[in-house]
């Protein structure tokens, strides 16, 4: 059981141990990797020379050391790291044990693979300190997700056929298809276009789209161009396209077909040259597989699909990115007086899951930014608790493994009760100490143990047991 490739570029792991046996475990879980793990109960805090920048570095404390009043020491240490708390079974949710800000803790018996997807997650944290603010209008693309979308979206902008744009909520489906739109040589240099499918009022349908004559209804006094011709040598960009009813999806169909429409109280149809874009939240294949949707529309439609990626499928520098763009635009000049956005802000932002995706991450943005700018400080109380009205929505679920390639989406904090449920630590101890006496040979090792090495691999798995994993001691 080998474990996933880690980026870790030249980091610095400050471990203060206190009471607890962590530090060799440590250093034997990163030993594969370029991190220095250094001791740091009672060490003078690290000294920079000029011009010359300190390596990443993340610090890891024991609880012990709160117990053992050397806290006050640790904090001075810090100096902006990230930190990992490690805590006994019966302390690991005592959230008044450790500082309010810092929230990453691992139990006492955590396995390397728990230990290396924090580090790589708080790595990724640093990393994205660094990201410069954007200006508001030019669309954020750090993560390998994104870069993999606009690069289709390059790809794939400049023809004729219709596009459907998937996503959640929030996600920023029209951005997509703005860009869609700019990068058609004829396409682009006409209007777009932009209905939501979930807006239009019963009775209304035919008179926005096809559009009306004067005279044609009452209250009808001038004549109406409907979206299909105002969109004519542009691109009709229709939102939430799986919440149009299906008697109004085939009237969508037959514009489609014949490229033309007809006013209401006109006899002469119009003819109509447009570029087409729909999003959608939904899953339209559900939708057509159960009669709600129309196939032949959704074949018309999904031409080429867009998947554009949630804030969590972007990962943390996106996010922090996004944020301080946003930020940005709500501060204006004020943000120079204010300083450089603190570091507890952005590791919060990067710790936060946002269900309602850069919509909701706005309304944070624009919370914080008030607030800094009425008071003319980063007020930690109040900006803590606008962020914590946000995290109304745990994240999802995410595995171990899926931290560790340093540019996916973000990974929660390690909860090992339900991953360790059913585990036997005496038995995870004698699997490792049977696999160091066989020099981690899996056939030696299984028959050593009287098992098969299907057994063998069955048991690595579940008990996370990588490459020169360490015991575990009892708790201290």
């Amino acid at each position: 059981m080998s474990s996933p490739a880690a980026n870790f570029d030249e980091l610095d792991l400050f471990v203060w141990e206190g009471k607890a046996d962590i530090l060799d475990r440590i250093a034997r879980c990163m030993a594969s990797f370029d991190v220095e793990v250094i001791r740091a109960d009672g060490m003078p805090p690290p000294h920079q020379e000029q011009g010359v920048a300190l390596r990443p570095s993340v610090a890891i404390i024991s609880v012990t050391v709160i117990d053992g009043g050397g806290l006050a020491h640790a904090t001075e240490l810090l100096q902006g790291m990230p930190v990992i708390w490690v805590a006994a079974g019966s302390r690991e949710r005592d959230s008044r044990t450790y500082p309010p800000e810092y929230l990453h803790v691992l139990p006492y018996d955590f396995t390397c693979a728990e230990l290396r997807t924090m580090v790589a997650k708080l790595v990724r944290q640093l990393r994205a300190r660094e990201v410069a603010p954007q200006p508001p209008d030019v669309l954020v693309a750090h993560s390998d997700a994104m870069k993999a979308l606009l690069a289709e979206v390059n790809a794939f902008s400049d023809c004729d056929h219709s596009v459907l744009v998937r996503g959640e909520t929030g996600v920023g489906k029209e951005r997509i298809a703005q860009q869609l739109h700019l990068g058609h040589q004829r396409y682009g240099k006409g209007a777009f276009v932009a209905v939501n499918c979930g807006a239009i009022p019963d009775g209304l349908f035919e008179s926005l789209f096809f559009g009306h004559t004067k005279g044609s209804f009452t209250g009808a006094v001038h004549a109406h161009r409907g979206y299909f011709e105002q969109a004519t040598g542009g691109t009709l960009f229709l939102d939430e396209i799986g919440d149009l009813p299906r008697y109004q999806q085939v009237k969508l169909l037959r514009v489609l077909e014949d490229n033309a429409v007809t006013r209401l109280g006109a006899t002469a149809p119009v003819r109509v040259d447009f570029r087409l874009v729909a999003a959608t939240n939904r899953n339209l294949r559900e939708m057509v597989a159960s009669g709600e949707f129309r196939a032949d529309l959704f074949y018309r439609l999904a031409v080429i699909e867009l998947h554009v990626p949630s804030l969590e499928e972007r990962g943390e520098i996106d996010k922090i990115a996004i944020f301080k763009a946003l930020l940005t635009n709500v501060l204006g000049d004020e943000l120079e007086a204010l300083g450089e956005t603190p570091h507890w802000l952005s590791d919060a932002v990067a710790e936060t899951y946002f269900p309602g995706n850069v919509r909701q991450l706005r309304n944070l943005a624009e919370r914080v930014g008030v607030i800094a700018r009425q008071l003319h400080s980063w007020d930690q109380n109040l900006i803590q608790r606008a962020i914590a009205l946000t995290r109304g929505t745990p994240a999802p679920a995410a595995s171990a493994s899926n931290g560790m390639n340093g540019s996916g989406g973000g990974v929660g904090s390690i909860d090992g009760s339900a991953d360790r449920k059913g585990w036997n630590s005496s038995e995870r101890n004698r699997i490792i100490a049977a696999l160091e006496i066989n020099d981690w040979k899996r056939q030696d090792t299984a028959q050593y143990l009287g098992i098969s090495r299907k057994v063998l691999w069955e048991k690595m798995r579940k008990y996370q047991i990588l490459d020169g994993e360490p015991g575990i001691p009892e708790e201290q």
